[in-house]
C-alpha cells in the first residue's frame, strides 16, 4: 500500500488542540498530561496526516483506567499491542465519518487487525498512553523538541521520508521500520541534547 503523505499543514496543530480538549475532559479523573508528538508536531516536516498524541499518566497502575474512559465509539483500543509494549496503551481516534461504519472498538490479542483498519483515511489520531515518568515519555518529548530546534536534522528526515513514501508498504508499522536506523540514531542525539539543555 502507498501511505498518504502531505506537506506540513498548520491545521494539524488546530486539530491537536481540539483533540487535547476532548481527551482532557474524558480522562479528567487520571489528570493526564497531553502532548502533540510525531511529525505533525514539527513545523515544516511532511507527514501522514494523522495526529500523534502522547498522554501521560502517573504510573503503570493508571494505564488500564484509560480504555473504559475512551470507550465512546470514536476510539479503537488496540489491546493486542499490550503484550509487546506493556508500558503503553494504544488507540486510534477515528475520523468523524468513520464512527458510524461499525468498526471494532477493541482489537484483542487473538484478533487479526481488520483490513479496513489499515485505511489511514479513517484515522484522525494515534493515541499513545504511558507513564509520564517513563523513559519512553522522555524519548518522545526529547525527539520532538530536538527536531524543532535542529532544521538540518528535519531536512535529513524529510528527504528520507520522501524516498520511503514512494515505496509500497504492508502497513504503517512496516513503513516505520524503514525509518528505524535514522530514528534510533537521532533519538540518542536528541536525548543527549535534551538532558544537556536543562529541560
Amino acid at each position: 500500500m502507498k501511505l498518504p503523505f502531505e506537506s506540513y499543514n498548520p491545521a494539524w496543530k488546530t486539530t491537536f488542540e481540539g483533540l487535547k480538549e476532548e481527551i482532557g475532559q474524558k480522562l479528567a479523573e487520571v489528570s493526564p498530561r497531553i502532548e502533540h508528538i510525531g511529525s505533525t508536531s514539527v513545523e515544516g516536516l511532511s507527514a501522514k496526516p494523522i495526529i500523534d498524541i502522547m498522554i501521560g499518566v502517573a504510573d503503570n497502575r493508571e494505564l488500564d483506567k484509560v480504555p473504559p474512559l475512551l470507550d465512546n465509539g470514536s476510539y479503537v483500543y488496540y489491546e493486542k499491542y499490550n503484550d509487546d509494549m506493556p508500558y503503553r496503551r494504544f488507540f486510534v481516534r477515528l475520523t468523524d465519518n468513520a464512527v458510524d461504519l461499525g468498526l471494532p472498538l477493541v482489537i484483542q490479542e487473538k484478533d487479526e487487525i481488520p483490513e479496513c483498519m489499515h485505511d489511514h483515511a479513517l484515522r484522525m489520531a494515534h493515541i499513545h498512553v504511558m507513564p509520564s515518568s517513563s523513559e519512553h515519555w522522555l524519548r518522545h518529548l526529547a525527539f520532538r523538541d530536538y527536531l524543532r530546534e535542529h532544521p538540518a536534522v528535519v531536512q535529513e528526515y524529510q528527504i528520507l521520508k520522501e524516498r520511503l513514501i514512494q515505496q509500497e508498504w504492508k502497513d504503517g508499522n512496516d513503513y516505520n521500520a524503514g525509518k528505524d536506523v535514522f530514528l534510533k540514531r537521532e533519538e540518542q542525539n536528541a536525548l543527549k541534547w535534551y538532558k544537556e539543555s536543562e529541560h
